[in-house]
């Protein structure tokens, strides 16, 4: 189901911006309960983006009072938000836009993330990397190729996700979630003032950690590294955790496994929670 501007539509012009320059930003928070988990961050996030990318502010109350709305309708979902600039105009200016559109989807939950909780994950190196850019790093812009691709190449493969670097070969991300690693009592997630998303996840389990015995740094860190660790975890506002059980690094080479739960299995808790 999609809302377009709080009515029910599937159909956008032609002539959107996000359809003519990926001219927008998004979010997609996981329905529980019928309520949007984590929504005061979800919110903050299109906030950011929309302030970075300098597009036209939607009223937000209306917009979080829509999204509450939407979630109340079923007991489990996702739910997407995106901020196009608007439709109209040619070329690259954004000059005369002053009101965004607003386009809302809900679709069922994946089922396939109680499993991966169970069993673990496992990655593959990308082949694909992520070009630095630092004004664009953090932010869920809607120009999403590079993940797109790497996607293809994860289903090419035998694993489930895929370890992504950046052009320099420093870790950033995986495909669809952020990555933390522990050694001992310190936990380290790659530092994303280059490029990367900074998810709503994330956000949530350093907080968690800095409310804990956990010493939680970002870091600059070649993929080298998670052979040494003692344990890999994933997550996303869906997940919302899962923890790694190996790492294929180098074609040829034995992947590295991981057999600990204990980061996991002290943040699944608190990452469920609303």
């Amino acid at each position: 189901m999609y809302w377009i501007n709080g009515e029910r539509c599937n159909y956008l012009p032609v002539n959107d911006r996000s359809i003519q320059f990926g001219d927008g930003c998004f979010t997609t928070a996981k329905i529980d309960q019928g309520q949007a988990a984590l929504l005061s961050l979800h919110i903050q996030r299109l906030q950011k983006g929309a302030e970075r990318l300098s597009l036209p502010q939607p009223n937000w109350q209306q917009l979080e009072n829509h999204i509450k709305q939407i979630a109340s309708t079923t007991e489990q979902g996702v739910l997407k938000v995106i901020l196009s600039r608007g439709a109209g105009g040619r070329g690259y200016s954004a000059q005369g836009f002053t009101r965004p559109n607003q386009i809302l989807s809900l679709t069922p939950y994946p089922e396939k993330y109680l499993k991966q909780r169970q069993e673990g994950l496992s990655l593959v190196s990308s082949p694909i990397p992520m070009g630095i850019n630092p004004y664009l790093a953090g932010i869920k812009h809607l120009n999403r190729l590079e993940q797109v691709l790497i996607k293809s190449f994860i289903e090419k493969s035998n694993a489930d996700e895929a370890l992504v670097l950046d052009t320099n070969g420093l870790l950033v991300e995986c495909c669809t979630a952020n990555i933390f690693w522990r050694k001992g009592k310190d936990v380290y997630t790659p530092d994303l003032r280059g490029c990367g998303v900074e998810g709503v996840m994330r956000e949530k389990i350093i907080q968690l950690l800095s409310e804990s015995d956990y010493n939680c740094s970002c870091v600059n860190r070649y993929p080298e590294t998670l052979a040494y660790a003692d344990e890999v975890i994933v997550c996303n506002s869906l997940m919302p955790v899962i923890p790694v059980s190996e790492i294929l690094a180098h074609e040829n080479q034995p992947a590295w496994k991981y057999q600990s739960r204990e980061l996991y299995e002290y943040l699944l808790p608190e990452c469920l929670k609303l």
